[in-house]
């Protein structure tokens, strides 16, 4: 309703008295339907999907087109250099138009997407009549016409600064009244839309302007921005690449969560627990996305464990525990064809080794274990402790840590506990409830009872084989 009462001043000045003239200045339609056709396909470029231009040549070249294809990250990869060229150059109502094109003919098709684009498109329009309204306010037009810079560029960033607040009080009430979220969250999330890439797109409109109107015209304009174009094409399909790796973690996850109720959610929570931990010792990002997902992963080798010995709620026999400590191994022989996990291969063949060195299935001792798998070992015992599972239930998270720091150095590596306690002391971690049905179900053990020395014969070898060595991927 509101990007609807932004076209008002489109209509004829008696229908709208009272309107500054600013507002109802006359439009230049083709310049404000060159300007819709363009940002709607630069729009499906930067999110990874087909643009109207290319629709229209497989419709008339009688070819099949893509469809229930959904954009690689909705509303991350928008691309706004030609929406902010129209909010420069166009009146207010005008600038609004510019957004239609894109909600209209863009994006994913399917149940439920209409009605996001649609909204998309009013949240974009409003947005962009918002910030063309300060622009006029602060005289930018006249200002960008005479080339009077830098004076022109004080309009131009009280304009996008409009743009940011707009769209994020937009988006904050939206999230607010759908997810039943606090405000500050929602307020320090719309604080975070100013940041480089909009400022980046910012200046290539108004790149866009000064070139359309002068000398050069619209054809300049467009060459100015192949640079941006490119290179949001690059990043929308690294950003695909990068949501097909997730996609492939989960069906793995969720594989092995299916043979064993107990350990719904394990995987996700290990692999938090893992970030947490090296977020405290400073890992950089790239790195931290590995550690998630080998975190995630750790467990996957249980596909090779057979579903009975999972769901033990008993003792194992020796040759049973042989089976199921195995399994380290069988997730190492399923992921190391996949090359996007890099470092994580040895983090999940090595989770269980000890500090000691008793444990498997290398015996790997002290800074022989590579780090990914000090980590993921604190972790995957943290939420073990404070888990139910089939053979235990779960123990609260003070006496989970008072644990971890009984065994710090023998088992753990200390300096990963610490990381550990200290990222608890700032994020909340709440263990998973379970029904009174699933824990009487299982036996109330306290924590502390030593495990059984490992026996140094059998162990897979550290180098050597198939199986890298500590350290290596």
């Amino acid at each position: 309703m509101a990007a609807l009462c932004c076209l008002l001043p489109l209509l004829p000045p008696a229908v709208t008295p009272g309107v500054p003239h600013w507002l109802g200045d006359p439009v230049d339609w083709p310049k404000v339907g060159l300007l819709g056709f363009l940002h709607g396909c630069w729009e499906s470029l930067a999110q990874g999907l087909p643009t109207p231009c290319s629709v229209l040549l497989r419709r008339l070249l009688r070819r099949p087109v893509p469809v229930g294809r959904a954009p690689a990250r909705p509303g991350v990869n928008a691309f706004f250099p030609v929406l902010f060229a129209g909010v420069l150059m166009l009146p207010p109502a005008a600038a609004a138009l510019v957004a239609a094109p894109a909600a209209l003919l863009g994006g994913p098709t399917g149940p439920g997407c209409r009605g996001r684009q649609l909204f998309n498109g009013s949240q974009l329009a409003l947005c962009a009549f918002a910030a063309s309204v300060a622009f006029h306010l602060l005289h930018g037009p006249q200002l960008l016409l005479g080339s009077r810079f830098p004076a022109a560029l004080l309009p131009g960033f009280a304009a996008v600064a409009t743009f940011c607040l707009v769209n994020g009080l937009v988006v904050g009430v939206m999230v607010v009244l759908s997810e039943d979220r606090r405000a500050g969250e929602v307020l320090r999330g719309a604080c975070a839309v100013c940041g480089l890439p909009v400022l980046v797109h910012a200046a290539g409109g108004l790149m866009v302007a000064v070139l359309w109107q002068g000398p050069y015209g619209a054809f300049a304009a467009l060459l100015a921005l192949l640079p941006l174009s490119i290179s949001a094409w690059v990043f929308a399909q690294g950003q695909r690449e990068r949501d097909a790796h997730q996609a492939t973690v989960q069906s793995l996850v969720q594989a092995v969560e299916i043979k064993d109720a107990y350990t719904r959610g394990h995987s996700e929570r290990v692999g938090r627990a893992s970030v947490l931990i090296a977020t405290q010792l400073g890992m950089e990002p790239e790195r931290l996305r590995t550690l998630r997902f080998a975190g995630i992963l750790h467990d996957v080798g249980k596909l090779g464990v057979a579903t009975e010995l999972l769901r033990r709620n008993g003792p194992l026999s020796e040759d049973e525990r042989r089976a199921v400590e195995i399994h380290p191994v069988y997730g190492y022989e399923l992921v190391r064809g996949i090359d996007f996990l890099g470092e994580a291969h040895a983090g999940i063949l090595h989770h269980h080794e000890r500090m000691d060195g008793r444990g498997y299935p290398s015996g790997l001792a002290g800074e022989q274990i590579p780090e990914f798998a000090r980590i993921i070992s604190v972790a995957d015992a943290f939420d073990s402790m404070t888990s139910t599972r089939s053979y235990r239930r779960g123990r609260p998270v003070t006496e989970a840590v008072t644990e971890l720091e009984r065994c710090s150095g023998s088992q753990f590596d200390p300096v990963m506990v610490r990381a550990l306690i200290d990222a608890l002391a700032v994020h909340d971690w709440q263990p998973v409830e379970y029904s009174e049905d699933c824990v009487r179900a299982v036996p109330d053990i306290p924590l502390g009872v030593p495990e059984p020395v490992r026996a140094a014969p059998g162990r897979v070898p550290a180098q050597g084989g198939t199986v890298p060595a500590a350290g290596q991927s």
